[in-house]
């Protein structure tokens, strides 16, 4: 079986963080593994809290998972703070982490701030370099790029930017697109747009989460970086389609659809 570690924070309400990571993770019938950087108390309809593990003690959630059940990919979500980003930096260096997929998570799907402002420096600086794969939405490259984004050919100057902060793929996804949700995936030079239909479904919570943790499944299978993308997407377009309506604001998806 193949084993995936996600480093993020917690969900108590279950749609996003950790708990969707892991629940994509048993979709895809893969063994989920988590290190968890914050403890957050959230639901539908926004963030209410946000407590930060100890840095040391989110290395030695990674050191236990490495040194026990070696991951064959990592999803790394919410790091909110410098001190977070730096241990994961170096643990997943000193380990040799593979198949680093990287969800630069600022924003949550209710608009509620995730990450400290000298921490978006710090994930560009330690991170980025190590990733496959970074997975930003629209309004995340804005504030990554410093430009805005309206559509397609925003999205490539977008891409080609933060291809040269990194040495892996860039997909910058188009849900917050007005007239498509098509994503681009941009890698070795190269520009792929993955189209999709804009559903008609306004229970979105945890969507960045569980496509970042879907690349990294296809990737631990042994897929190619195209082909775990295209699988994510049609995943997370099934997830959506299934129409789950839970609670009082953008209602998390059907992970097990």
């Amino acid at each position: 079986m193949k084993k995936v570690l996600t480093i993020a924070g917690s969900d108590p309400s279950g749609g996003a963080g950790i708990q969707a990571d892991l629940k994509t993770m048993s979709a895809y019938k893969v063994y989920g593994m988590s290190a968890i950087t914050a403890l957050t108390a959230q639901n539908t309809t926004g963030v209410y809290g946000i407590f930060e593990a100890d840095a040391n003690f989110v290395g030695l959630q990674i050191e236990c998972v490495f040194e026990d059940i070696p991951p064959d990919a990592v999803k790394i979500g919410m790091v909110s703070n410098v001190e977070i980003i730096e241990i994961i930096a170096a643990k997943l260096k000193q380990y040799g982490a593979k198949n680093i997929v990287l969800d630069p998570v600022m924003v949550a799907t209710s608009g509620s701030k995730l990450l400290n402002d000298d921490a978006m420096q710090a994930i560009t600086s330690k991170l980025f370099a190590q990733a496959d794969i970074i997975t930003p939405n629209i309004l995340e490259a804005e504030v990554l790029c410093d430009i805005k984004v309206k559509g397609a050919d925003d999205m490539m100057a977008a891409a080609k930017k933060l291809s040269a902060m990194t040495h892996g793929a860039v997909m910058i996804k188009g849900g917050h697109l007005p007239d498509s949700a098509d994503d681009l995936l941009y890698f070795r030079d190269k520009a792929i747009w993955i189209e999709g239909k804009r559903i008609d479904n306004p229970n979105t919570h945890g969507t960045g989460c569980t496509l970042s943790s879907a690349i990294a499944c296809g990737l631990a299978l042994g897929h190619d970086m195209q082909t775990s993308v295209r699988n994510a997407k049609e995943y997370i377009t099934g997830a959506l389609k299934a129409s789950l309506n839970l609670g009082k604001g953008s209602g998390p998806l059907n992970h097990l659809y």
